[in-house]
């Protein structure tokens, strides 16, 4: 059966250049024209350029979670993206390398063509970027007119891998307050302390008696911070045991998202590393040396779970621009919010210690660049 063929057209829109910005795309059949998806979304205060790359990385994203293996007419109305995106201009600015190299990821290389139209030929993206842009001068989200355009949530593409974020301690003071996620890993179940595989493919363990006089101590430490605006966690029950007992103390409802759990572990859900080295040498080693490779059993890859992370992260800075958000979340997710700000190679998970019911915090700039803040805090345990 020969491999499908879509039609991403895409945009992006600010209005002040930079200013509140959004974009909008949609996904068609490329034999018949019929409309598959749509993807819109208000990003906050960025330029023109950076909604017109985040709109492609959308239509890109959905396309391929409809079918990973279709090959792609990718059409828009921006001449410097088409053009980059070609490989016949040069990429200078370093707000668009790391955007770039995002949506390249997404598909293989040579599935991909750019075209340019104009504008008059892309009035649906356009549509849907000023639905994203007024929605969010409402004080909203951009939601489908009906569930069958919407675009699915849990994309599956290639891993995620973007140039080093430049900003440091100090922001430029033209991208304002940045979004801070205060990153929250839930406290102990009983199978922490033996450092057993525990993912989203096991028994859903809830937080031992340690586990919630850990998440009392966080609880007590956010409430003395004192900046805490909302709290969105992973739906499993510890991040959501932990979460509630933070809430509650903060007056604050949970937000649940879904592409916040942890990875699924498969045939070693349970299993401590020396018992799934033991029953499954291979399959550990190929996990362990590529991002692409499962776990025993079809569970997920790190490729997988970096893409669900870009995805949630980056609903939830769209949904909290300028805020502090608490993200309840795990292991593998909370490293990989940190090594995706720091623009670091897939290896670094593996060198980075996250202990239970620590606290990490990111900033995320308007520019689309991040600052790592603190890493693996306990002092609230001690």
């Amino acid at each position: 059966m020969a491999a499908r063929r879509f039609v991403v057209e895409a945009d992006g829109g600010s209005r002040g250049n930079p200013g509140p910005a959004g974009y909008g795309a949609v996904v068609r059949d490329g034999d018949t024209g019929q409309l598959l998806a749509e993807a819109a979304e208000f990003i906050g205060h960025a330029t023109n350029n950076v909604a017109e790359y985040k709109g492609l990385i959308a239509g890109l994203r959905a396309a391929r979670e409809i079918d990973p293996d279709a090959s792609v007419d990718v059409r828009m109305d921006s001449k410097l993206v088409v053009e980059q995106m070609s490989g016949r201009w040069k990429i200078k600015h370093p707000d668009m390398q790391p955007l770039a190299a995002e949506a390249r990821e997404v598909f293989p290389r040579g599935r991909v063509r750019y075209s340019w139209i104009p504008r008059e030929k892309n009035k649906d993206a356009d549509r849907l970027a000023n639905e994203a842009m007024d929605a969010g001068k409402a004080g909203r989200q951009w939601e489908p007119r009906s569930a069958a355009a919407s675009v699915p949530s849990a994309a599956e593409p290639e891993p995620l891998e973007t140039a080093a974020p430049k900003a440091g301690w100090a922001a430029p003071a033209d991208l304002g307050t940045p979004t801070t996620f205060v990153l929250l890993r839930h406290g102990e179940t009983h199978l922490t302390p033996e450092k057993r595989f525990s993912g989203s493919g096991g028994t859903d363990p809830e937080l031992s008696e340690k586990g919630r006089w850990q998440a009392d101590r966080a609880a007590e430490a956010l409430a003395a911070r004192g900046s805490i605006q909302a709290v969105v966690a992973s739906p499993m029950r510890r991040t959501r045991q932990t979460a509630e007992a933070v809430a509650a103390r903060l007056g604050l409802e949970v937000r649940y998202e879904e592409g916040l759990r942890e990875v699924d572990f498969g045939a070693w859900e349970g299993l401590t590393f020396a018992e799934a080295r033991e029953r499954h040498p291979d399959d550990l080693t190929a996990w362990l040396g590529s991002t692409k490779a499962r776990p025993t059993g079809g569970g997920e890859s790190f490729a997988t779970l970096t893409h669900r992370v870009g995805v949630a992260r980056d609903k939830i800075l769209a949904r909290y621009p300028g805020k502090t958000v608490l993200v309840v979340s795990h292991v593998s997710p909370i490293k990989t919010l940190v090594r995706l700000a720091l623009g670091a190679p897939p290896d670094s998970l593996y060198r980075m210690e996250l202990s239970a019911a620590s606290f990490c915090a990111v900033q995320y700039y308007a520019d689309g660049n991040a600052s790592l803040r603190l890493l693996n805090d306990t002092g609230h345990l001690r």
